[in-house]
Protein backbone atom coordinates (compact mmCIF):
# COMPACT_ATOMS: atom_id res chain seq x y z
CA UNK A 1 0.00 0.00 0.00
CA UNK A 2 1.14 3.52 -0.77
CA UNK A 3 1.03 6.41 1.72
CA UNK A 4 0.90 9.22 -0.84
CA UNK A 5 -0.26 8.95 -4.45
CA UNK A 6 -0.20 11.71 -7.05
CA UNK A 7 -3.01 11.51 -9.58
CA UNK A 8 -2.59 14.01 -12.41
CA UNK A 9 -5.68 14.67 -14.52
CA UNK A 10 -6.41 16.59 -17.69
CA UNK A 11 -10.15 16.06 -17.43
CA UNK A 12 -10.23 13.19 -19.93
CA UNK A 13 -12.83 10.44 -19.76
CA UNK A 14 -10.49 7.84 -18.26
CA UNK A 15 -10.86 8.97 -14.65
CA UNK A 16 -12.90 5.96 -13.51
CA UNK A 17 -10.10 3.51 -14.33
CA UNK A 18 -7.54 5.64 -12.53
CA UNK A 19 -9.76 6.08 -9.46
CA UNK A 20 -10.34 2.33 -9.24
CA UNK A 21 -6.61 1.61 -9.20
CA UNK A 22 -5.78 4.37 -6.72
CA UNK A 23 -8.45 3.17 -4.29
CA UNK A 24 -6.90 -0.31 -4.36
CA UNK A 25 -3.36 1.01 -3.77
CA UNK A 26 -3.77 3.75 -1.17
CA UNK A 27 -3.06 2.95 2.48
CA UNK A 28 -5.91 3.44 4.97
CA UNK A 29 -4.20 6.56 6.33
CA UNK A 30 -2.79 7.61 2.95
CA UNK A 31 -3.23 10.79 0.94
CA UNK A 32 -4.30 11.17 -2.68
CA UNK A 33 -3.19 14.36 -4.41
CA UNK A 34 -5.23 15.19 -7.49
CA UNK A 35 -3.36 17.61 -9.74
CA UNK A 36 -4.34 19.43 -12.88
CA UNK A 37 -1.85 21.64 -14.66
CA UNK A 38 -3.29 24.56 -16.61
CA UNK A 39 -1.24 25.80 -19.52
CA UNK A 40 -0.38 29.47 -19.64
CA UNK A 41 -0.27 31.63 -22.73
CA UNK A 42 1.87 34.74 -22.87
CA UNK A 43 0.96 37.92 -24.69
CA UNK A 44 2.80 39.10 -27.75
CA UNK A 45 2.45 41.72 -30.46
CA UNK A 46 -0.09 39.44 -32.13
CA UNK A 47 -1.98 38.48 -28.99
CA UNK A 48 -3.54 41.32 -26.98
CA UNK A 49 -2.91 41.01 -23.25
CA UNK A 50 -6.64 41.13 -22.44
CA UNK A 51 -7.45 38.16 -24.70
CA UNK A 52 -4.53 36.14 -23.39
CA UNK A 53 -5.66 36.83 -19.81
CA UNK A 54 -9.18 35.57 -20.65
CA UNK A 55 -7.83 32.39 -22.23
CA UNK A 56 -5.60 31.76 -19.19
CA UNK A 57 -8.61 32.22 -16.89
CA UNK A 58 -10.57 29.68 -18.94
CA UNK A 59 -7.67 27.20 -18.83
CA UNK A 60 -7.43 27.57 -15.04
CA UNK A 61 -11.20 27.07 -14.63
CA UNK A 62 -11.09 23.95 -16.79
CA UNK A 63 -8.21 22.58 -14.71
CA UNK A 64 -10.15 23.27 -11.49
CA UNK A 65 -13.21 21.53 -12.93
CA UNK A 66 -11.09 18.50 -13.88
CA UNK A 67 -9.76 18.25 -10.31
CA UNK A 68 -13.20 18.71 -8.77
CA UNK A 69 -14.72 16.06 -11.06
CA UNK A 70 -11.96 13.58 -10.22
CA UNK A 71 -12.20 14.26 -6.47
CA UNK A 72 -15.96 13.67 -6.53
CA UNK A 73 -15.35 10.09 -7.72
CA UNK A 74 -13.52 9.12 -4.52
CA UNK A 75 -15.16 7.88 -1.35
CA UNK A 76 -15.51 10.65 1.25
CA UNK A 77 -13.55 8.62 3.79
CA UNK A 78 -10.34 9.01 1.77
CA UNK A 79 -7.89 11.86 2.33
CA UNK A 80 -7.95 13.77 -0.97
CA UNK A 81 -6.01 16.97 -1.64
CA UNK A 82 -6.81 19.04 -4.74
CA UNK A 83 -4.18 21.09 -6.59
CA UNK A 84 -4.39 23.32 -9.65
CA UNK A 85 -1.13 24.79 -10.90
CA UNK A 86 0.00 26.61 -14.01
CA UNK A 87 2.89 25.42 -16.12
CA UNK A 88 4.08 22.63 -18.38
CA UNK A 89 2.26 19.42 -17.35
CA UNK A 90 5.10 16.86 -17.31
CA UNK A 91 7.56 19.18 -15.57
CA UNK A 92 4.96 20.31 -13.03
CA UNK A 93 3.92 16.73 -12.26
CA UNK A 94 7.56 15.79 -11.62
CA UNK A 95 8.13 18.85 -9.42
CA UNK A 96 4.99 18.28 -7.34
CA UNK A 97 5.78 14.58 -6.91
CA UNK A 98 9.20 15.46 -5.51
CA UNK A 99 8.06 18.38 -3.34
CA UNK A 100 5.15 16.41 -1.87
CA UNK A 101 7.18 13.25 -1.34
CA UNK A 102 4.75 10.98 -3.14
CA UNK A 103 5.34 7.24 -3.36
CA UNK A 104 3.52 6.67 -6.65
CA UNK A 105 2.25 8.60 -9.67
CA UNK A 106 -0.82 7.15 -11.39
CA UNK A 107 -1.32 8.52 -14.90
CA UNK A 108 -3.32 7.54 -17.99
CA UNK A 109 -1.60 6.27 -21.11
CA UNK A 110 -3.62 8.69 -23.19
CA UNK A 111 -5.89 11.65 -22.67
CA UNK A 112 -6.80 14.71 -24.64
CA UNK A 113 -3.88 14.31 -27.02
CA UNK A 114 -5.89 12.21 -29.47
CA UNK A 115 -2.98 9.85 -30.01
CA UNK A 116 -3.89 6.34 -31.07
CA UNK A 117 -4.55 3.94 -28.22
CA UNK A 118 -1.31 2.01 -28.77
CA UNK A 119 0.85 5.06 -28.19
CA UNK A 120 1.56 6.55 -24.78
CA UNK A 121 0.42 10.16 -24.47
CA UNK A 122 3.21 12.71 -24.59
CA UNK A 123 2.73 13.91 -20.99
CA UNK A 124 2.57 10.36 -19.62
CA UNK A 125 5.64 9.41 -21.63
CA UNK A 126 7.65 12.36 -20.29
CA UNK A 127 6.59 11.61 -16.71
CA UNK A 128 7.48 7.94 -17.14
CA UNK A 129 10.92 8.73 -18.58
CA UNK A 130 11.87 11.54 -16.20
CA UNK A 131 10.43 10.53 -12.85
CA UNK A 132 12.56 9.05 -10.08
CA UNK A 133 9.30 7.96 -8.42
CA UNK A 134 7.34 4.83 -9.34
CA UNK A 135 4.77 5.47 -12.07
CA UNK A 136 1.69 3.36 -12.70
CA UNK A 137 0.66 3.85 -16.32
CA UNK A 138 -3.04 3.08 -16.69
CA UNK A 139 -3.88 1.65 -20.09
CA UNK A 140 -7.20 2.90 -21.42
CA UNK A 141 -9.35 1.04 -23.89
Amino acid sequence: MYKKILLPTDGSTYADQEVERVEKLIADDGEIIILSVAGKLTSSAFQPRRKVRKVNEILKKEAQQAVDNMAAKFDDSLNVTKMVLTGFPAETIKKVSEEEGVDLIVISASGKSGIHRFVIGSVAEKVLKNSDIDVLLVHND
